[in-house]
């Protein structure tokens, strides 16, 4: 098994899911065309991490924008890391900037409904 990477463009997110130090990464902004399509490879790269992780798995999630449809997909690949949740170490750390109170409320919702630890962290406008 491979790590999985996607490089970010304008409508896509950084994605780094690093299977051997569990440090896993999505950056940038996320409003593909087809964010079903776009995320299906990394959910089903998830499913086959769960069957062998690394002893502890963080996510750093620091998107400046993300559509309706990539909330979706980000509950899929939250349910996932649930799933390993019950066998394994697992946290989120949602980035977010000082001034930015529509992504602050989204990791708040995310922290209501997904059953992770999701730490909110600010991020300091310098």
């Amino acid at each position: 098994m491979e790590n999985y990477t996607h490089m970010p463009s304008p409508k896509t997110p950084k994605l780094y899911f690093n299977k051997n130090s569990g440090d896993f990464e999505i950056s940038g902004r996320s409003i593909p065309e087809n964010s079903i399509e776009f995320y299906r490879p990394l959910i089903e790269w998830l499913e086959s991490y769960i069957k062998n992780p690394a002893p502890s798995t963080t996510l750093t999630v620091n998107l400046e924008y993300f559509n309706t449809s990539s909330s979706k997909c980000l509950v899929e690949v939250f349910r996932k890391l649930e799933l390993l949740n019950q066998s394994s170490d697992v946290s989120v750390l949602w980035h977010y900037e000082e001034d930015d109170e529509d992504m602050l409320e989204s990791g708040e919702d995310f922290k209501k409904i997904i059953k992770v630890p999701i730490e909110l962290v600010v991020m300091k406008n310098e």
